[in-house]
């Protein structure tokens, strides 16, 4: 495991030394490169420790999450309007991870669905730390750099993911799901420290101004309507990995398609974050649309055998879209509402989350595993008309 970690622990050393944005960003790329290491011991093998652990169905698993994402947008928009009003960023940083840990150890003492939901509440509760860490990256960076900042936070995120994976997929049917959970939860708790000791905040002279919509730039609005008609059809991970099972492929395979996906959006975030300070941000962002679909046509009309292609183009698709989402929406927004927007934004996209797993989860129950793919390629077809009528 040391050694399959090796290459990318090399890799992140070689990237930190590239930071745009200081201590403060290499800070942030530490911690959340903990934090997804946490996370990703337990994403590979979470479907099957809802639906197959704890014997729920696949409607439940949707709501489930469904509501994580529900409650991540609302959490966001509060930390997001909290964290402007009180000109503070990093507290509700630290108190995300720990939150995140904390969860992980409540997953361990779960036996159902109805016992799980608190834990998985308190670990999406978690997010909180996202939109004052976004905020607080956006005000260390320029327009010209912004795309990389972002690109390269992901870029470590998904490298924590890509060595989580490999340490659930060496370690799980040795540990199993509780000592995998409670392992999970030490490196958030490392990360929280490393925010606590070593962010410095500053307080701004901007002052908080009450946030209106129809104050919103045009090519804002315009953005928030397509990224949320996207956000509709855009359900969660746990149904590729079913239908990937579903499909023939063994349950100790499938977090390695996990690992691919992740793998691929790590590679790529920052390539396409630069990319994004280069051009025109909302072809990129067109372009990512068009990948998920493309992803929902291969789960549509191919074979069990080109599953695994699919999963780069997922991965293509969160490595080029979630960077460059929060660059333009952090050059748009006023800097006394930073944090307000980017929570706004996240919560509008964390409440068509909920709509989308669920919907997924009631189409696959209903119709059939390719049901949610079809409604998924019709709104990014769409939205990705929507986009077309920003101008930058």
């Amino acid at each position: 495991m040391i050694l399959q970690c090796k290459p990318l622990l090399m890799k992140i050393r070689l990237l930190t030394m590239q930071l745009p944005a200081g201590k403060t960003i290499k800070t942030f790329c530490a911690a959340s490169f903990l934090n997804d290491l946490g996370s990703d011991m337990i994403y590979p093998v979470w479907p099957l420790f809802v639906t197959v652990f704890l014997g729920a169905n696949m409607t439940f698993l949707g709501f489930l999450d469904g509501l994580g994402e529900a409650v991540v947008s609302l959490s966001q928009a509060g930390s997001g309007l909290l964290s402007d009003r009180l000109q503070k960023r990093k507290a509700f940083i630290w108190t995300g991870y720990i939150c995140a840990s904390v969860s992980r150890i409540g997953y361990t003492i779960s036996r159902s669905g109805g016992q799980v939901l608190p834990f998985r509440v308190l670990d999406r509760l978690g997010k909180i730390r996202a939109v004052p860490r976004d905020a607080l990256l956006a005000d260390v960076s320029t327009r010209e750099t912004r795309g990389s900042a972002f690109g390269m936070l992901r870029a470590f995120d998904n490298l924590g993911a890509v060595c989580g994976i490999v340490v659930c997929i060496v370690l799980f049917e040795k540990l199993g799901y509780k000592n995998l959970f409670l392992l999970a939860a030490v490196p958030s708790l490392v990360g929280a420290a490393l925010i606590f000791f070593f962010v410095k905040e500053k307080k701004t002279a901007d002052i908080y101004v009450r946030l209106s919509l129809r104050e919103l730039p045009l090519n804002l609005k315009v953005f928030f309507a397509g990224s949320a008609l996207f956000a509709l059809g855009s359900f969660s991970y746990s149904f590729l990995l079913l239908f990937a099972k579903e499909s023939g492929f063994t349950a100790g395979f499938v977090p390695v398609l996990y690992l691919i996906f992740t793998m691929t959006a790590s590679i790529m975030s920052y390539p396409f974050g630069k990319l994004a300070d280069i051009m025109n941000r909302t072809v990129i962002i067109v372009c990512a649309f068009g990948l998920f679909g493309v992803m929902c046509s291969g789960f549509i009309f191919l074979s069990a055998y080109e599953i695994p292609l699919l999963f780069v183009v997922y991965g293509l698709h969160r490595g080029a879209l979630e960077p460059v989402q929060k660059a333009f929406v952090s050059d748009l927004a006023p800097v006394s509402r930073k944090a307000s927007i980017l929570g706004g934004y996240q919560m509008m996209l964390g409440v068509c989350a909920l709509f989308s797993s669920v919907t997924a989860g009631v189409l696959w129950d209903t119709f059939g595993m390719t049901a949610p793919f079809v409604f998924s390629l019709v709104t990014s077809v769409c939205s990705s008309v929507v986009m077309l009528f920003i101008h930058e």
